[in-house]
């Protein structure tokens, strides 16, 4: 079955040849479309991802792939182990977390009384739905979820590679380590990788188009503005990856 031209998709075509500038809807940006049947996504070879059935922005996929390739002359192997995921997926995260379906370092988050401490728990290392780079399909999950593994050996070695070659296909990574440059925000994710040349037209108009009141439909999804997920947390990356 052939794939379907989304809305989204239309809207970036006709803003290329009138402006030469994408323009992402307020759905794109918050992930409420189906990125499987979207042509501007394709999927993640097998030979690139541990994971099946991962979906990457074409541009992006193709960077990736060549930045893999470059690697492996390196022996430095880079895997895929999550893509682009959509509200829906994100909220069946964020929802199993936050009802202790899933533990969050060994714990049942149900015995955090205050909402917002629970939402400050799981936004340690997973993103609200609406509100995430994943829905983008601009950002992969490498190797290993795991900062532990990035600091000694083979991961050490990656995570160097990385930090050196990354920035040559595009790749940024977004969540650093926490300190004097990035204040906020997520915990430091060595695994999270993200396509700049997309990711950052996706964030400047996510700034303009996506407001507190189209953040909803999950868990918690009242604390949102008090924890200011989209100031903190969105906005606060790595200085390069602006």
């Amino acid at each position: 079955m052939g794939k379907h031209i989304s809305i989204g998709l239309v809207l970036f075509i006709l803003a290329q040849l009138m402006f030469g500038q994408p323009v992402y809807t307020k759905e794109y940006l918050m992930g409420k479309f189906d990125y499987t049947k979207d042509t501007s996504f394709e999927l993640v070879p097998a030979k690139y991802s541990k994971m099946a059935n991962q979906y990457l922005r074409n541009e992006a996929l193709q960077s990736f792939i060549k930045m893999a390739e470059a690697a492996k002359k390196d022996s430095v192997k880079l895997y895929v182990l999550s893509a682009t995921r959509s509200f829906d997926e994100q909220k069946q995260i964020w929802n199993d977390k936050w009802t202790g379906r899933t533990l969050v370092n060994g714990q049942n988050l149900t015995h955090i009384k205050d909402s917002l401490l629970r939402a400050k728990e799981i936004l340690k290392y997973s993103s609200m739905p609406s509100a995430s780079r994943h829905h983008w399909g601009t950002d992969v999950d490498l190797d290993n979820f795991n900062n532990a593994y990035f600091k000694h050996d083979e991961g050490l070695k990656i995570y160097n590679w990385l930090l050196k070659n990354a920035s040559k296909y595009g790749f940024c990574n977004p969540y650093n380590e926490k300190g004097i440059a990035r204040k906020s925000g997520y915990e430091e994710e060595r695994w999270h990788w993200s396509y700049l040349p997309i990711a950052k037209e996706c964030l400047k108009q996510y700034k303009t188009k996506v407001t507190y009141k189209d953040i909803n439909g999950f868990h918690g999804q009242a604390t949102a503005k008090d924890i200011g997920i989209i100031e903190n947390y969105l906005f606060g990356i790595n200085n390069n990856c602006e």
